[in-house]
């Protein structure tokens, strides 16, 4: 659309140089039917022809205004000023003044002005004044006409390249917005498939083991996994429906992003896996947001599900939440024998994107976490959280 849009503005503009060429022509007539009669038929016809440089008058702006004025010029000399022809005159100092810069507009006009002057005092002598400033003022206006042309035009161009700058500013925006996003999505997702599918494969293999000696125990486990999986489910259909246009569908599985509350569920959720854990809270608990209070949730959770996978049997985890002015120490401990060997998989260094997405969110509220081996033996991991940025 933007290039048929151009097509029609050449097509128009293309079409006002050839108007405006015949009116000069037209114009041209009735002031060469006064010429000498000795010469009449050649002065009309220069006087005509005087416009037909008007037809390339974008192009060559100032070229054109001087050829126009030079045959101007002649023909007011050679007919004792008669049969020049003053609107082709008038378009080309308009051309100039709209297309070229300021200083070239008023050199051409102060040559006209003072050609016009000298015309104006060798033809009237002492009243030269009269049709002087008449003249003058004629032209003057054609130049202040074209000036007011070029300052809107140019007013436009920069509207048009603001609105373009905010139109690229906005894309660019919205493209980090969904990046953000989709990245906020990844961590969810990578904490909440994690955390069930581990709890889930545990218990899945523990009520595999009891079956022979325990059936109801098994059947006990089992009711576990499922449980785990239904809530997995719920919650990564929550977490997906953003991802849908328009609102998504309301549904009565729907439960509020977990937090600090929620913690001692999750400690049963990792016990009932077979890694005996606990919570433990000191400080004064102050009211945090569901941001801040999911950010920890999700650290926590990361944290043990990676101690789940790698602690090996009989470990045991110690979450503690220190509240301190202004900050929330945040400190996952285990004491399993495989968290030195499991190094390069497991809440430390790990390859995946574990670490990367704790460290993403604790980013966000002005922390860091720090994940390492424990002497003699387990894990550590700690999350410093800066409450003010909450």
């Amino acid at each position: 659309m933007a290039t048929g849009y151009l097509a029609y503005r050449t097509a128009a503009r293309r079409v006002s140089d050839v108007l405006a060429v015949l009116v000069a022509m037209a114009s041209a007539i009735p002031s060469a039917e006064h010429a000498n009669e000795h010469a009449n038929h050649a002065v009309v016809v220069v006087a005509v022809l005087t416009a037909l440089p008007l037809l390339v008058r974008r192009k060559w702006p100032v070229p054109v205004f001087g050829a126009v004025f030079a045959l101007c010029l002649a023909t007011a000399i050679w007919d004792n000023f008669q049969a020049a022809n003053a609107l082709a005159l008038l378009f080309a100092l308009y051309t100039v003044a709209a297309l070229r810069p300021l200083r070239e507009a008023l050199a051409c006009a102060g040559a006209l002005f003072a050609a016009i002057v000298a015309a104006a005092v060798s033809v009237a002598g002492g009243e030269w004044w009269y049709d002087g400033i008449f003249i003058c003022g004629l032209f003057g206006a054609a130049l202040g006409l074209g000036l007011y042309s070029a300052t809107r035009r140019a007013y436009l161009a920069g509207l048009t390249d603001r609105a373009e700058r905010l139109e690229r500013e906005r894309d660019q925006q919205v493209a980090l917005a969904a990046a953000a996003e989709r990245a906020r999505i990844a961590r969810e997702m990578h904490d909440i498939v994690a955390h069930n599918l581990t709890v889930m494969v545990t218990l899945s293999e523990a009520a595999a083991t009891s079956v022979p000696t325990s059936p109801a125990r098994s059947a006990e486990l089992m009711r576990g996994v499922s449980a785990i999986g239904r809530r997995a489910l719920t919650d990564t259909r929550s977490l997906l429906g953003v991802l849908r246009e328009g609102p998504a569908p309301a549904s009565p599985d729907v439960q509020p992003a977990p937090g600090l509350g929620q913690l001692d569920e999750l400690a049963d959720q990792v016990r009932a896996a077979g890694l005996d854990t606990s919570v433990e809270i000191s400080g004064e608990v102050p009211d945090l947001p569901e941001g801040l209070q999911l950010t920890v949730y999700r650290l926590v959770q990361e944290a043990l599900t990676n101690t789940l996978k790698h602690a090996g049997a009989g470990a045991r985890a110690v979450v503690r939440l220190r509240f301190q002015p202004g900050e929330l120490r945040l400190e996952i401990d285990d004491d399993g024998a495989g968290g030195n060997a499991a190094a390069g998989t497991g809440a430390g260094t790990g390859a995946g994107g574990g670490l990367l997405g704790m460290k993403e969110r604790a980013r966000a509220y002005g922390g860091d976490v720090q994940a390492g081996p424990r002497t003699p033996h387990g894990w550590r991991v700690s999350a410093d959280l800066k409450l003010e940025s909450a």
